[in-house]
């Protein structure tokens, strides 16, 4: 299924460009790792042909026609020349492999989710309406065994089989995120950013947190989860912006 980037059929090409954009905004919210972590989307119904980023290639150079086309039963995939990373074909493959309700995936190790990753208890308290937009739609892995090649990418899928979870803090490690489209993950992804970067700074501060009643959170998460059009809007808005700015992010 894999195809070598020079010679690849392009098809789905307006999940290519949403792709594309999401990875050249996520540099400038300084959410990528030098030439590492992966975002992959399915393109097939039930999920294991999936686009993702090319071996160590810069967020910041990616463009619409770099995307691989791969295929989560494809045993091959790995001999060939354009084999993509092997941690991301570990954990976004066997993602995809079991999720099916799992259409778009994005991995990273921005800041403030890692910090939170990083902490005895990884726990998110809702204290604002963004850190309430994720009560009840996480789960935290306690268990990282290293790097997420094929076992650890599996083990790691497993706990994504309830569609009401949307993140896992993945412990000593970053944060995984899944959504219905690129536009659904991405806008999710920068929320929770968000959100963990509220709770870091609440607790330098020392203070008493005032943490939402749980009624509260999570009418408030059901509120924002079926809030209309504000994941398509938020992409579209950032296409505009490097549509403006000449980006060849869409070729």
């Amino acid at each position: 299924m894999l195809k070598p980037v020079h010679s690849q059929n392009l098809t789905h090409w307006a999940e290519r460009v949403d792709m594309a954009a999401a990875f050249r905004w996520t540099v400038r919210l300084n959410m990528y790792e030098a030439v590492a972590n992966h975002f992959s989307l399915a393109v097939n119904d039930d999920g294991p042909q999936f686009l993702m980023n090319p071996n160590q290639r810069h967020f910041n150079r990616i463009k619409a026609s770099d995307l691989l086309l791969l295929d989560a039963n494809d045993g091959t995939t790995m001999d060939h020349p354009e084999a993509p990373d092997s941690t991301a074909w570990g954990l976004h493959g066997s993602v995809h492999r079991a999720c099916p309700h799992a259409r778009c995936v994005m991995h990273v190790h921005s800041i403030h989710a890692t910090v939170l990753a990083s902490l005895a208890d990884s726990t998110l308290p809702p204290i604002d309406q963004n850190t309430a937009t994720f009560f009840n739609r996480y789960v935290i892995d306690n268990s990282f065994g290293g790097l997420a090649f094929e076992d650890e990418g599996a083990r790691c899928a497993s706990m994504l089989s309830d569609p009401k979870i949307k993140v896992m803090i993945m412990g000593n490690h970053g944060v995984l995120v899944i959504g219905d489209s690129v536009a659904d993950t991405f806008n999710r992804l920068y929320y929770f950013e968000r959100a963990a970067e509220t709770y870091i700074r609440a607790l330098q501060t020392g203070q008493p947190l005032r943490i939402l009643s749980d009624e509260i959170a999570e009418k408030t998460a059901q509120e924002l989860a079926d809030y209309p059009g504000q994941a398509e809007r938020h992409l579209n808005e950032l296409k505009a912006i490097l549509d403006h700015e000449n980006s060849d992010y869409a070729s």
